[in-house]
């Protein structure tokens, strides 16, 4: 008769941690790359921007180029959002995964109960307010409505239209874009 084979559940059970614990890692890494991909990016067409405005005495014939330039940037912006969102939310989910072993253990051995300070009801909400995630995401949504304000600026120069009214647009634009972009970010953030 062929011998049943059983698994060695402790070791199984490390595993899955381990492997766990590499997506939280991860999914860190992964947004700090991706906001830093996107201030680079911002920085550098910015810098370019203005090398260009500087370097010439007719600004309007580059103006509209400039206007779609910053409308690019500023979905750009909005993807990154995206991006940051769904990591902090795959961050999220995986830390409750562990934590779902952590629950196991410790309904087999009730003495390393206070080992874990991060168990199912204590662990930080998706949406933690004043987590690096979400300074990002606000870092990310200011340079996103400062880009969509920079659209509505050029093109305001390409119509040769800057009177006060189209400087109170311009605000309006910036005010308009940050709450769009950081409403996105929000709803974004779902916990399951």
């Amino acid at each position: 008769m062929p011998t049943k084979f059983k698994p060695d559940t402790d070791e199984i059970l490390k595993a899955e941690y381990g492997y766990i614990a590499n997506t939280v890692f991860q999914a860190n890494e992964d947004r700090s790359r991706v906001a830093s991909f996107y201030f680079v990016t911002v920085g550098s067409l910015v810098a370019a921007i203005l090398g260009s405005i500087f370097s010439t005495d007719d600004l309007k014939s580059f103006a509209l180029a400039f206007a779609g330039l910053f409308v690019v940037l500023t979905v750009l912006g909005a993807l990154t959002l995206a991006q940051l969102a769904r990591l902090r939310a795959a961050w999220h989910e995986s830390a409750e995964a562990m934590n779902q072993i952590k629950e196991y253990y410790i309904s087999h051995n009730k003495e390393i109960e206070s080992a874990f300070k991060w168990r199912k009801k204590s662990l930080p909400p998706t949406d933690k307010p004043h987590s690096i995630a979400n300074l990002m995401a606000t870092e990310v949504s200011f340079l996103g409505s400062i880009t969509a304000a920079a659209a509505v600026y050029f093109t305001f120069v390409f119509f040769e239209w800057l009177t006060w009214q189209a400087w109170a647009l311009i605000g309006v634009a910036l005010a308009a874009a940050y709450l769009a972009l950081w409403r996105w970010y929000k709803s974004l953030l779902v916990d399951n």
